[in-house]
């Protein structure tokens, strides 16, 4: 039975490692800077370059431009408005009334500044969040370059109260149209509404997000053996019959109902429509698209745009963009913490991620709130853990009385009759002596969620993204840049399982003893948190183990 169970942890941590290797889509670096066509948009030239924008941008002077359409309402030249709240710095622009920068200031990209979610090397040409795409190719070309007259700004202060931006614009052929963006002083929410007239009548255009998202740690970046890309690109999200549905970034086509939510996400953040209260019908439509980066770093990112059309036209209607954090996204609804890809143990993951954050409130470093949570479960496991290796010294005590009954009956065949009565003999065995022969197994068996949940956690909760610990350690969900806590947890587990009483023969005693090995090299792609969880535990059940040692005392072989 032992046997049995440490291959079963060898295979499940192979198939864990491969899946990382080798299944999860590492981004790669197309060649080329070509960016992909989009309904409404021209594709982007692959020499465009942007002007790194700063950490408080100002609005711009107004530039002299002629509208793309004869205006009877709207303004003359390009204008830019700023609204600021708590959590966010939204920039718009008056051509086409769309969203230029969406901008969290409490995250940072790679080089410390705060994180931009909208793509500033798309190119010019490219579609920005808010497009509306009309089933009329005119149309849409008026709604998207025509100058609309700005109610509000340009500086908006939101932080302590809600703030509603206007943008308004009438064309001489009779196309009208205004849209509105609210934004509340805390939080990620945003409401938008376009109500769209020609002629008299109200038409229903779909509402644009091009390619996204911004974020720096999930753009492509090369992998190796031992440090494999862990980021998720940019996917397709739709809430569906309770579920969540997520595509590769290789995926097109469209959906339709009444979906709780739908849009992009990447490894730590999401940009989704949200339609929750009366659900509605609408259709989500994906694109890829491929659109030039940093030309200095020579970069080119894997993205998504996707358009929302509405069944009926909506005079408001919510989005979301903003990082994937579970109180954020619970304080919405329960069901959107489900946008968090944790994966199969979804139902383990929350709840540790849970104890975690309220171990943190107390220790304020995420490292050692792994430490103490670590401990904490250790602890709870304690008396399993004992009988555990209470039930293995009795096993062990047995084996001389076992090895004389195996013996007795390994002149019959597997399939002998008279072999099955050698099980009935062990079990007789067993029973006399009070060992269960499952006791030992199933306190390892108990430890194996809690890793698989600790490892989708680290990988996915934004709480950890960044977090420093001490030391070489500044980023524990990214991998031991100097390939520490590997070598310490191999050593730990290595000193483990010398000490973990066995019953198999000397021959299989060596070959488990390569385990440790094969788990370090394995480990040097995993989260720095997850490896100091898991040498954490080494040390407790090395700890455990001399204790219990001391109460039961020294290994006593039976006489045959």
């Amino acid at each position: 039975m032992e046997r049995r169970v440490l291959i079963a942890i060898t295979l499940s941590f192979l198939v864990l490692f491969l899946f990382q290797r080798f299944v999860l889509p590492p981004a790669s670096a197309p060649a080329g800077n070509q960016t992909g066509a989009s309904a409404g948009q021209a594709p982007a030239s692959s020499g465009a370059t942007a002007v790194a924008e700063s950490a408080s941008p100002k609005p711009p002077a107004a530039s002299l431009a002629s509208p793309a359409t004869e205006l009877i309402l709207g303004d003359t030249s390009e204008r830019q408005v700023v609204v600021d709240t708590t959590t966010v710095r939204a920039v718009f622009t008056n051509k086409g009334a769309r969203l230029l920068h969406w901008t969290l200031k409490g995250y940072q990209d790679d080089s410390g500044a705060p994180l931009e979610l909208v793509p500033q090397f798309a190119g010019a040409d490219a579609a920005k969040p808010f497009s509306l795409v009309s089933d009329d190719g005119a149309v849409t070309e008026e709604l998207n370059t025509a100058l609309y007259r700005i109610e509000g700004g340009p500086m908006v202060d939101a932080t302590s109260k809600a703030a509603t931006i206007s943008f308004e614009m009438t064309t001489a052929s009779g196309l009208t149209a205004k849209k509105t963006f609210t934004l509340e002083p805390t939080g990620y929410l945003m409401s938008f509404g376009a109500v769209v007239q020609q002629g008299g009548q109200r038409l229903n255009p779909a509402v644009e997000w091009g390619p996204g998202l911004g974020d720096d740690t999930a753009r492509a970046k090369p992998a190796s053996f031992f440090s494999p890309s862990s980021n998720t690109p940019a996917q397709a999200i739709i809430h569906k019959d309770g579920k969540v549905e997520r595509e590769a970034p290789t995926a097109t086509g469209a959906q339709e109902g009444p979906f709780r939510y739908a849009g992009i996400d990447d490894h730590y953040f999401v940009s989704m429509v949200l339609n929750q209260d009366t659900p509605v019908s609408f259709k989500v439509a994906y694109r890829p698209m491929l659109v030039p980066q940093n030309d200095l770093a020579g970069i080119t990112g894997k993205y998504v745009g996707y358009t929302i059309h509405f069944a009926a036209p909506q005079d408001t209607t919510q989005f979301f963009i903003g990082p994937k954090a579970i109180d954020e996204l619970r304080a919405i609804n329960t069901e959107f913490v489900r946008v968090i890809n944790f994966g199969k143990f979804d139902w383990l993951a929350v709840p540790l991620l849970d104890a975690l954050k309220w171990v943190h409130g107390f220790v304020g470093n995420w490292g050692w709130s792994i430490v103490s949570l670590t401990v904490l479960i250790n602890l709870a496991m304690f008396p399993l853990r004992h009988k555990s290796v209470v039930s293995m010294r009795k096993m062990q005590d047995l084996q001389p009385q076992l090895k004389v009954v195996q013996d007795r009956y390994a002149k019959y065949k597997v399939t002998d009759p008279e072999r099955q009565k050698m099980n009935t003999e062990v079990m007789d065995l067993y029973k006399s002596k009070g060992v269960n022969p499952a006791s030992g197994c199933v306190p390892m068996l108990l430890t194996l969620p809690f890793l698989f949940a600790f490892y989708a956690m680290l990988s996915q909760a934004i709480e950890i993204r960044g977090a420093d610990f001490f030391g070489w350690i500044t980023n524990l969900s990214a991998p031991d840049p100097l390939f520490i806590t590997p070598v310490l947890m191999g050593a730990t587990q290595f000193l483990q399982q010398k000490m973990t009483p066995s019953t198999m023969d000397p021959a299989q005693q060596k070959i488990m003893m390569f385990m440790p090995l094969m788990f370090t090299f394995m480990s040097f792609s995993f989260p720095s948190g997850l490896v100091i969880y898991w040498f954490v535990s080494n040390l407790w059940a090395i700890g455990q183990q001399q204790f219990t040692n001391y109460l039961i005392g020294p290994a006593k072989m039976a006489a045959k």
